[in-house]
């Protein structure tokens, strides 16, 4: 059985980049880097003014830590099977699970079928 969790939707908006010829992004506005042999991926907050596919964030309100087995497959699994995309920052706590903003309030319903609580920055998206 996978766990249930609790999920707050960040409030900010998210976009990822991936820098080919990069070993650290020029600036430090970004939340998460992983550095692979293809390149730097970024992620960073979108800013208002750039057209860009923005991402929404799904993240625990509790800590689960690195030794609670299937945290993050109860999440991917059913978004997976749902047809979302997600791409993945994880933490030394939890996972931030991004969708694309776009299929928000699809993710969430998602989610909450799958027995997860998710509420947003001010009120419950389910």
């Amino acid at each position: 059985m996978s766990p249930a969790q609790h999920l707050n939707v960040v409030p900010s908006r998210f976009m990822v980049d991936h820098l080919p010829n990069a070993t650290f992004p020029e600036d430090d506005e970004w939340i998460a880097l992983v550095r692979a042999p293809e390149g730097l991926t970024v992620v960073r907050e979108a800013p208002p003014y750039l057209e860009t596919e923005r991402w929404v964030g799904f993240y625990s309100a509790t800590s689960h830590g690195l030794d609670a087995p299937g945290m993050l497959a109860a999440l991917v699994g059913p978004l997976g099977e749902a047809g979302v995309p997600v791409f993945v920052a994880s933490t030394y706590h939890a996972d931030l699970v991004l969708v694309p903003e776009h299929r928000r309030d699809e993710a969430a319903g998602v989610l909450t079928g799958a027995g997860h609580r998710v509420t947003g920055a001010t009120e419950d998206v389910r």
